[in-house]
């Protein structure tokens, strides 16, 4: 199982025991590859600003 199938898996599971029964498993697929998608746009924002921090000193 791919880390994105098991972090669906989890979302679904969860969302589930807090009463969200209305999506289907490729709904949180696609929750989960925006996650991914939103980290790395996150993590390459704060490396750059990080970055331009440096250059500062």
């Amino acid at each position: 199982m791919s880390v994105k199938a098991m972090m669906a898996a989890i979302l679904q599971n969860q969302m589930m025991l807090r009463g969200v029964h209305s999506l289907t498993p490729t709904d949180y697929e696609e929750i989960v590859e925006l996650m991914i998608e939103r980290l790395k746009e996150l993590d390459l924002h704060l490396a750059a600003r990080e970055k331009t921090g440096k250059d500062k000193t």
